[in-house]
C-alpha cells in the first residue's frame, strides 16, 4: 500500500511540476485581430451570443475577472468573452484567460495561446498581473463545468478561495462575470466524482470529475476528453459590479459568490425554454 502511494504522489508532483510557466508573449494581438470578425460573427449566429457591462471594468490596468463556468470541456462562456472584451478595449490591451493546464499543453489546442489562454497557476496567474493585464479564472473550475443540467443556474465555486487572496496580494480588483446558457451546450447528467475518485484521476491529474454527458456526436460521451459539438445554446454574460477586496476572504468569497448568483437569476429570469433562450 506504501509503494502505491508512493507511485500515487510521484506521479502527482510530475503532472504539478509540468504545469507550464505562462510565455505572455505568446498572445499575439494581431492573430486576434485577424481572427476577431469571423469569430464574433460565429458566435453571433450560433451562440446569439450577447455580452453586458463591459463598461463595469477598469478601463485600464489589471484587473481580476471572475466567472461562473459552464459548458464541459466546450466552454462557449469562456470563448464569448474573450471575443467581447478584445472587441470592447482593443486587441492590443493585455488579456489573459487561465484553463487546468492539461488544456494548456494539449498540442492542438496551442492557437489557445495566441489568445491568451496559459495553465492555471497561482504563480502564472501573478505574472500576468503583475505585467498589467486583465486575466480571467472560473475557481469552480472541473467541478462547477460538469455538473448536472438541471443545476445550471447555480453558482458552485467549491469554496475555492485562491482568488481571493491573488487578489488582495497583487492590490488588484475583482469583478464578477456571470454567465447562462452554456450548461445547455450538453446534457450533462454528472460530475462522476466518484469515477475519478476509483480510477485515482484525482489524486494524479488533479481532476476531480469524470464527467457522464449526452452531447453530439458522441451520444453518451464519459469524460468529454474529446470534446463535443455544443447545441446552439443562447450564450447572455454579464459584468457586475467591482467587489471590495478587503482582508476577511470569507467575506470577499461569499460577496463574489453572490454577485454572480445574483446575476445568474436575473439573466436566468428572461429565458422562455432551454436552448433556445
Amino acid at each position: 500500500m506504501t509503494d502505491v502511494a508512493g507511485i500515487l504522489k510521484w506521479a502527482r508532483q510530475q503532472i504539478i511540476a509540468r504545469v507550464p510557466k505562462a510565455d505572455l508573449d505568446q498572445r499575439d494581438p494581431d492573430y486576434i485581430r485577424d481572427q476577431l470578425p469571423g469569430l464574433w460573427m460565429l458566435a453571433s449566429l450560433y451562440f446569439r451570443a450577447e455580452v453586458r457591462g463591459l463598461q463595469r471594468i477598469p478601463a485600464q490596468g489589471p484587473v481580476l475577472l471572475v466567472g461562473n463556468h459552464s459548458g464541459g470541456n466546450v466552454p462557449p462562456d469562456t470563448f464569448v468573452f474573450t471575443l467581447a472584451f478584445c472587441s470592447y478595449f482593443g486587441v492590443e490591451r493585455p488579456f489573459y484567460q487561465l484553463v487546468h493546464n492539461l488544456v494548456a499543453i494539449y498540442p492542438a489546442l496551442g492557437w489557445l495561446r495566441k489568445f491568451g489562454t496559459v495553465a492555471a497557476s497561482p504563480e502564472n496567474a501573478r505574472l500576468a498581473l503583475d505585467s498589467g493585464a486583465a486575466v480571467l479564472v472560473y475557481p469552480g473550475g472541473d467541478f462547477e463545468v460538469y455538473r448536472p443540467s438541471w443545476q445550471r443556474h447555480i453558482v458552485d465555486l467549491g469554496g475555492r478561495q485562491g482568488f481571493v487572496r491573488l487578489a488582495r496580494q497583487t492590490a488588484v480588483p475583482i469583478v464578477p462575470v456571470a454567465s447562462v446558457g452554456g450548461q445547455e451546450t450538453a446534457l450533462f447528467l454528472g460530475r462522476g466524482n466518484w469515477l475519478a475518485h476509483l480510477l485515482m484521476l484525482d489524486r494524479v491529474l488533479r481532476l476531480k470529475s469524470v464527467p457522464i454527458s449526452l452531447a453530439l456526436p458522441w451520444g453518451l460521451n464519459i469524460t468529454d476528453w474529446l470534446g463535443h459539438i455544443p447545441l446552439p445554446a443562447k450564450i447572455v454574460i454579464e459584468v457586475q459590479e467591482p467587489i471590495e477586496v478587503t482582508d476577511d476572504d470569507q467575506t470577499v468569497y461569499d460577496n463574489v459568490v453572490a454577485s454572480l448568483q445574483a446575476g445568474v437569476n436575473r439573466l436566468a429570469a428572461e429565458r422562455r425554454f432551454p436552448v433556445i433562450g
